[in-house]
């Protein structure tokens, strides 16, 4: 609808500037909707801020606009307002027809035309050295509903999950397993301290040990006595070069095991959560393939690497980060870093419009130098946008929750979706910005109450559906929606719910402009309240005839929408509560 006034306004201008009455050049007219029923359905400002391109009074260019917009079949009347607003008032069918394009687009109802801007989104991406937690699954729910949010909105999506399999990291798990199947093979060894020691690292060993056997056994006192004076970081490195060169060959099956066995978990508990991905990329393959030493030649060549004390930096400073980076180690070993430049090289080499990337808030510090190697590498830094993610802490009767002590220091997504789960963990994960703080009521969460967002959300669906039901039982036809007469539609809650409706698209369209999914759980409990309000109102089947099918032609387009919206979150419509 905002669209629709929008062009009609674009026109009247237009028409304005060939006439001579407006100079070429203006800025897009900007419509705005309506805060207070007495200033209409819409409204804009355009002559203010064109009044003095004009050379003439705001208020003189506002009337010019009114009269060069002429009739339309859906706007009432064009007010003038204040210094030079124009107020536009929509007539009934505006509204109805939104009802009828509601019911007969059913499930694609808000679907846009398929643009040609095809968006790479890449999302969650955790190491895989250990389970999900409810830290990821807010980016998880985030990431999947804007992909889902940017596809109803006709962008190309492909959704990515970078797989960090190449790092420091999965050799301190890969460690952690070795010293846990030393222990289930019988050997008393404690988990060094820094290493992984959560029951999943446990759960690993014991089916390593049943795929190798004794076959990855070494000395464990050729392997974890640590050197002395040395660092605990050192330590762990030089425990990892022993048991590499211990292990030979083998070290791959025992790398190898971990990950996949990490992998396996992380894909299923995803899955579970309804979030799919296009394609699982591999840091390896970066290193594999040469991308990553590619890369560094070609900032090498644009002088924007340096050596300093055996180490190669990137020059970030000349880009607007706070201090240079290093992309390769004294040892010859590239940072992590050095593959993030590769990567991220390889997605602009890949022909995609955008780039966005989900990422914890505790990143945003990478942000500049991330684009500033783009820049170095001759891409527009711009492409990338970075999403950032806050974490969510639970809290249960008021105090925040320590859910389990099995998993080590912290609350599986797994674990949170088995005690609220997955409906109401999604609709929370989105109700705030996703670089606000949250705090996650689990009791809310769980509750059958109006206060509970999503409950209150899909009883409104439920209600809907009780209402046909009951049609069906009592043997009454469900009404044509291509002729029911719906000027029958007069009351204050109908002309409300009506209005609510036609803010869908509306609201699909900034949210997935400003990428905040937030926007779309906002409107569904608006659209649930307009509902309710309604449903508590009026009777619906006991009316004669021709009000009953308007009426249940309303709730239908209501309980579409909710559908079509909560189908944008990954959350489901159920038919009963």
């Amino acid at each position: 609808m905002k669209n629709t006034i929008a062009d009609l306004v674009k026109h009247a201008v237009k028409t304005l500037v060939a006439a001579g009455r407006l100079p070429a050049g203006l800025p897009e007219p900007e419509i705005s909707r309506s805060r207070q029923e007495g200033h209409g359905d819409f409204s804009t400002n355009f002559a203010l801020a064109a009044a003095k391109a004009a050379g003439r009074p705001p208020r003189t260019v506002a009337a010019d606009l009114a009269a060069a917009m002429g009739g339309s079949d859906l706007i009432d009347r064009v007010e003038l307002a204040g210094p030079g607003f124009l107020n536009f008032f929509l007539k009934p069918r505006a509204f109805q027809q939104i009802v009828r394009d509601i019911l007969a687009q059913g499930n694609d109802y808000g679907r846009q035309t398929p643009r040609s801007h095809k968006v790479l989104l890449e999302f969650v991406s955790a190491n895989p050295n250990g389970p999900l937690h409810v830290g990821h699954g807010r980016g998880a729910a985030y990431g999947d509903s804007l992909g889902r949010l940017l596809s109803w909105a006709g962008y190309e999506v492909v959704r990515e999950y970078y797989v960090n399999d190449a790092g420091r990291q999965m050799d301190i798990l890969a460690l952690s397993v070795w010293v846990r199947y030393m222990q289930v093979r019988g050997h008393a060894l404690d988990v060094p301290e820094n290493g992984y020691r959560g029951a999943y690292v446990g759960a690993i060993a014991r089916t390593l040990a049943d795929v190798a056997g004794a076959g990855l056994e070494r000395a464990p006192q050729d392997i974890l006595v640590a050197p002395p004076g040395l660092e605990a970081d050192v330590i762990m490195d030089v425990r990892i070069e022993r048991l590499k060169e211990a292990l030979g060959a083998h070290y791959e099956t025992l790398h190898g095991h971990g990950l996949k066995a990490m992998l396996a978990d992380i894909r299923d508990d995803l899955a579970d959560f309804g979030v799919h991905y296009d394609r699982w990329y591999s840091e390896r393959t970066l290193m594999q393939s040469g991308a990553v030493e590619r890369a560094m030649e070609r900032l090498r060549a644009s002088g924007d690497l340096y050596e300093d004390q055996g180490a190669q930096w990137f020059r970030a400073t000349r880009y607007g980060d706070e201090k240079d980076r290093v992309v390769v180690r004294e040892n010859g070993v590239t940072t992590y870093f050095a593959s993030d430049i590769a990567y991220h090289l390889e997605k602009c080499e890949r022909g995609f419009d955008t780039l966005i990337d989900v990422w914890g808030a505790d990143h945003h510090g990478y942000v500049p130098r991330v684009k500033g190697a783009l820049a170095a590498l001759g891409h527009d830094p711009a492409r990338l946008e970075v999403l950032l993610v806050q974490f969510a802490i639970l809290y249960r009767a008021g105090v925040r929750a320590q859910m389990s002590t099995r998993s080590g220091d912290f609350v599986t997504l797994r674990e949170l979706r088995a005690e609220v789960g997955n409906d109401a963990a999604r609709f929370f994960y989105v109700l705030r910005k996703s670089e606000q703080h949250m705090d996650f009521d689990l009791d809310l969460a769980k509750s059958q109450s109006n206060d509970n967002p999503v409950y209150y959300v899909q009883y409104a669906h439920a209600r809907v559906c009780s209402v046909f039901r009951q049609l069906a039982e009592r043997g009454l036809p469900v009404p044509d929606y291509t002729t029911v007469d719906l000027e029958w539609l007069t009351a204050p809650e109908e002309w409300a719910l009506q209005k609510a409706l036609a803010r869908f698209v509306d609201v699909l369209t900034e949210a997935a402009e400003v990428r905040e999914p937030h926007q779309i759980a906002y409107y569904l409990r608006d659209l649930a309240a307009h509902l309710h309000a309604y449903y508590n109102a009026h009777t619906f089947l006991g009316a004669e005839a021709p009000l009953r099918a308007a009426r249940l032609a309303l709730i239908a387009a209501a309980r579409q929408v909710l559908a079509n919206g909560l189908a944008i979150l990954g959350v489901s419509a159920p038919e009963s509560m």
